[in-house]
């Protein structure tokens, strides 16, 4: 069983995202990881001029995908959407047929790990602003996978706040793991 670990936030060794990543990459006990960080060596934007084949492909051969990320101006950091633009290929990993698009990696497993600031859940007053889940949920249904999610909210309203929903997070690693 592959693991593909990818991390994006750029806060390093303080960022709640990788904090959980790693969790739930050391619950899963695989030996197998492949790692990348796309804040410290980004993947240049998408052009005309070619796909990056070797993200794809490893993208396919995981089995588990684990994912950090943290919310930046109320999305994903656009490293994150540059490596999302390299998996997101018509006829690899979806297709159109006479029922609309149809999603073709339904056998793998995705678990993001979500870090916000503020709170961003339903019923909260920036629910609306919230464009991390609900982008991944978009993105990877598109091509078949149902994402799981752990997710660490109010992380700046203040240190109490930060490492409770820290430790809650990490709490729901051990049922994901499970």
């Amino acid at each position: 069983m592959t693991v593909l670990q990818i991390d994006s936030s750029i806060t390093g060794a303080a960022s709640a995202s990788r904090t959980l990543t790693q969790a739930i990459v050391d619950r899963l006990g695989r030996d197998d990881v492949v790692y990348r960080d796309v804040a410290a060596d980004p993947l240049p934007h998408l052009t005309e001029r070619g796909q990056d084949e070797h993200i794809l492909d490893e993208f396919l051969a995981a089995d588990t995908v684990v994912i950090g990320a943290p919310m930046y101006n109320f999305t994903i950091p656009s490293q994150l959407k540059a490596w999302i633009d390299r998996i997101l290929v018509a006829g690899k990993t979806f297709q159109y047929g006479a029922n609309g698009p149809e999603g073709l990696v339904g056998d793998k497993r995705v678990i993001v790990a979500v870090a916000r600031g503020g709170f961003y859940d339903e019923g909260s007053p920036a629910a609306g602003m919230e464009h991390v889940e609900t982008y991944l949920r978009g993105v990877f249904g598109f091509i078949g996978i149902v994402p799981e999610f752990v997710i660490a909210s109010g992380l700046a309203i203040g240190p109490e706040q930060r490492e409770e929903s820290i430790r809650s997070a990490l709490g729901e690693t051990v049922r994901l793991a499970a």
